[in-house]
């Protein structure tokens, strides 16, 4: 192998570059028109449901016929690779809430997001949540880091072999590297960290996948390194296994510091004019809501101090042709909350783990295409966007919930909209 690329190792670290403070100092949101506006007249009956899917043909340009059921999916032989013992779609409502205005380092600009869900009151929410945020400026949202992982696990009789092995691996990263350049045509190996437990070793091989979510294509790539060290290295492990089940994949963990996908943060500062009048209530009130959760999330053990941040990853997920099984880690979330001195609201969240995909899995499904098109994420160059659009959303989602429980609004706004 002939000049392996430099590993950069620029996944262990938060940064912002000055070209994008620089993108999001210069952007200013317009105000919203009325022929901006969703249609929400109408919401439970045929009349209402065109009325929102003209609105998105015509003021998004945007095709929606699967959506709307004028076309149905039968390209079967399109679902290799994807599903097995095929019987057929389950169809889920899916709505959409907005516009969501963001000034992001990916995503700039006002979004309709799709979502889809059974849970009545979660599109409303979200809905005032956007509201409140538009009517107060855009969302500022800036991506801190990349990385991918996967954490294959090698066992030896004693230390003194793993110690060998250990050597001769940490001699070898650029060779790994090339490995992965020629085994995928977006991923790229960034780091490769060690972590021995006796005679156990667990090799954190770090990726980044480019517009895919990346799990298969860094399996592949680890599986083709860890071959190439157990034909190669000097001493042969008992046993090694793909997959330690380190990595966080799939599960909520408490690696809050690193990143698995993308590590992700947003803030809005919301006018207290703005929080009375759509969210029903002070800055007081809900700064004091957001203590209490954040109090009760240390004391029941919970990864993250989020409310429900999962509510709108796994609604998008679903919509988008994502991986939801993925909510587990994307959903975990860290949320601040403060009164500035001018009594508004500071609201601010971060999330490690948003780990989606434009290109892959199942974007290329007809409805989940066409909402990835709804928010101009479909294809290579939009995992960045569709990623800020998430914590975005999951912001509005915060905002909201915790509005509504500050004011006492909650039981009523569930038996409303949910029963």
């Amino acid at each position: 192998m002939k000049n392996p690329p430099s590993i950069i190792s620029r996944a262990k670290y938060d940064f912002i570059d000055s070209s994008t403070i620089e993108k999001i100092e210069s952007y200013h949101s317009k105000p919203i028109l009325e022929s901006q506006k969703i249609p929400l007249q109408d919401p439970y009956t045929l009349n209402g449901q065109k009325l929102r899917l003209n609105f998105i043909r015509q003021q998004l340009k945007t095709n929606v016929d699967y959506l709307a059921g004028d076309k149905i999916f039968d390209d079967n032989e399109s679902l290799k690779g994807n599903i097995e013992n095929y019987i057929g779609m389950s169809q889920i409502p899916t709505g959409i809430i907005g516009p969501l205005v963001i000034n992001g380092s990916n995503a700039q600009g006002i979004f309709y997001v799709p979502m889809a869900t059974t849970e009545g009151t979660l599109l409303a929410s979200y809905s005032r949540g956007a509201k409140a945020c538009r009517e107060s400026g855009a969302i500022t949202v800036i991506t801190l880091q990349e990385g991918l992982q996967r954490t294959p696990t090698f066992k030896f009789k004693n230390l003194i072999d793993l110690g060998k092995f250990v050597s001769w691996v940490l001699e070898h990263k650029e060779t790994f590297a090339t490995i992965t350049r020629e085994s995928s045509n977006y991923a790229i190996l960034n780091d490769v960290g060690i972590n021995i437990e006796g005679n156990i070793l667990i090799i954190k091989f770090e990726y980044t996948s480019g517009d895919a979510s990346g799990q298969n294509m860094t399996t592949i790539c680890t599986d083709k390194i860890c071959k190439y060290i157990v034909a190669n290295c000097p001493v042969e492990p008992v046993f090694w296994t793909i997959e330690g089940n380190t990595s966080g994949d799939k599960k909520a963990t408490s690696l809050t510091k690193r990143v698995r996908g993308r590590k992700i943060t947003a803030e809005i500062t919301l006018l207290k004019e703005v929080v009375q009048s759509v969210l029903k209530t002070t800055p007081q009130l809900l700064y004091r809501q957001w203590r209490i959760n954040v109090s009760g999330a240390v004391k029941c053990g919970s990864i993250g101090t989020g409310m429900h941040p999962a509510n709108a990853i796994a609604a998008l997920f679903i919509a988008c042709g994502q991986d939801v099984a993925c909510t587990g880690e994307a959903s975990t979330a860290i949320t601040r909350i403060e009164i500035d001195d001018n009594g508004d609201l500071y609201c601010a969240i971060t999330m490690p783990n948003i780990i989606v995909g434009t290109v892959g899995g199942g974007t290329s499904f007809p409805t989940q295409k066409e909402c990835l098109q709804l928010i101009d994420c479909y294809g290579p160059g939009k995992s960045g966007k569709l990623a800020e659009i998430a914590i975005a959303l999951c912001l509005t989602g915060e905002i909201s919930i915790m509005a509504a429980m500050s004011a006492g609004q909650f039981t009523a706004a569930h038996q409303k909209f949910g029963r």
